[in-house]
């Protein structure tokens, strides 16, 4: 158990480590459109549309790095109260019934987002039509990414418990 716990970390961790420069070029293309916008006195056609769809993509795909490192609010005001097998016993039953629904809506209905866009040929409605499914497909990637890291996280949860269960 533990060494898939260690290999879906290590995915999320390297995924999440070649995801990170993408702000670099975010950054690179929004300094470009400023630039037009002072010495030729109008953006582009593109780079709204780029950075908004990257950004989109950045965000959605650090999630599960995020997940892994614990970087995400959680308000643990009254879990603080409780002992340590009763909070993991709480985040196991949390993960069931919360996190589980909500990867199967993402995976089911963002396959199926993507899928519609990619037979469509999918593309922005600006003066440049931009491909809009590999933004779309990356919904997908994110909650393949997002359900391996619940999966690691429940596997160690288990394994807390079980460890508690020996040790006391």
């Amino acid at each position: 158990m533990l060494s898939i716990i260690r290999a879906i970390d290590a995915i999320n961790d390297w995924f999440g480590r070649f995801i990170a420069p993408v702000i670099a070029i975010i950054t690179l293309i929004v300094i470009y459109d400023i630039a037009l916008r002072y010495f030729i006195g109008r953006p582009s056609d593109w780079a709204f549309d780029i950075t908004k769809m990257l950004f989109g993509a950045y965000f959605m795909l650090l999630t599960a790095y995020g997940m892994r490192h614990c970087v995400h609010a959680e308000v643990d005001i009254v879990k603080q109260l409780l002992s340590k097998r009763v909070r993991t016993v709480t985040d196991l039953v949390g993960y069931i019934v919360f996190f589980t629904p909500f990867v199967w809506l993402l995976l089911t209905h963002g396959w199926e987002f993507a899928t519609r866009s990619w037979s469509r040929g999918e593309t922005t409605y600006g003066m440049v039509s931009i491909p809009i499914y590999p933004l779309k497909t990356v919904i997908v990637v994110t909650g393949a990414l997002i359900l391996l890291q619940g999966v690691s996280i429940v596997l160690r949860l288990i394994l807390e418990l079980k460890e508690s269960e020996h040790g006391a």
